[in-house]
């Protein structure tokens, strides 16, 4: 079976550009293999397929060596900047766009939203969603998740509506010491009045987003756009009739979920408990 490397759209992003073009120099250069390129380069192969599909952004000193290998004279060294600039991939990218304006921020997630994770819990979480990632990579990832937290806590912040199903407090990740101060966290990131943090407890039983996470953004115009994501997928969903169900499916979570009080007892509660079996 013949491998075909995911569509690339160098019109619309600089790290599809970058990525095109190793494919298309290798390509050119008698159909080079990716395993034969990176063994020139002394590189991963599993990273460079994820240079080469804008999975990932390229590494410092990459671009000299791809230069060399294709003669490129300069041109993966000019793209460099431009592709490290990018810091999410363009399947992403539009969601971050939006997100960014919104004006209200409502998310029903089963782990603590990236919004509100700690360094360390954030870093536990990455490496465990990409266990074969580079350190570079889970570096690159964590600064821009970290990034995307000034908005929260910043000047003039929107508003933040956030449920998480009690299967995020219950859970270790990085151990329990990491996930105690993750709670302690999210107790402090509850007090702000444009933020408000609710629990989905157990008891309420099964819910429509126990796979993944809703997140609904109202935007300046008023419109609201929902992004559905899962483990390793996301979609943006802009048609108001989609829309509008997920609101409902949303709005009922929010009336099975406990109150702002009674989810912070739950989180404190949680959080004792992972101190407990701390180390």
């Amino acid at each position: 079976m013949v491998f075909k490397g995911r569509d690339l759209h160098p019109e619309r992003s600089a790290r599809d550009l970058y990525g095109a073009e190793i494919r298309r120099h290798r390509l050119r250069a008698d159909g080079m293999s990716l395993a034969r390129l990176a063994a020139i380069l002394n590189f991963s192969k599993a990273h460079l397929s994820r240079i080469e599909t804008a999975e990932s952004a390229p590494p410092r000193g990459l671009s000299e060596k791809l230069d060399a290998v294709f003669g490129t004279e300069g041109l993966f060294i000019g793209l460099y900047p431009l592709a490290r600039a990018q810091e999410f991939p363009d399947k992403y990218r539009r969601f971050m766009e939006l997100a960014a304006q919104a004006l209200i921020h409502e998310s029903c997630t089963i782990t603590v939203p990236g919004l509100l994770q700690t360094p360390d819990f954030a870093r536990a979480s990455l490496r465990s969603g990409d266990p074969h990632a580079t350190e570079q990579e889970i570096k690159d990832k964590l600064t821009a998740r970290l990034n995307r937290q000034r908005r929260v806590h910043g000047d003039a912040p929107a508003r933040y509506w956030f449920i998480l199903d009690e299967a995020a407090l219950r859970r270790p990740v990085g151990g329990p010491n990491t996930t105690a101060t993750q709670l302690a966290a999210l107790l402090d990131a509850g007090r702000p009045s444009h933020i408000t943090i609710q629990v989905l407890p157990f008891a309420a039983g099964e819910h429509g987003e126990m796979g993944g996470s809703l997140t609904l953004l109202t935007l300046p115009t008023r419109a609201t756009v929902a992004y559905l994501e899962g483990s390793r997928s996301g979609v943006l969903e802009d048609d108001p009739e989609r829309v509008a169900k997920l609101r409902e499916s949303y709005d009922l979570l929010r009336a099975q979920a406990l109150s702002p009080r009674d989810s912070a007892a739950m989180i404190r509660a949680a959080m004792e408990d992972h101190e407990r079996h701390a180390t």
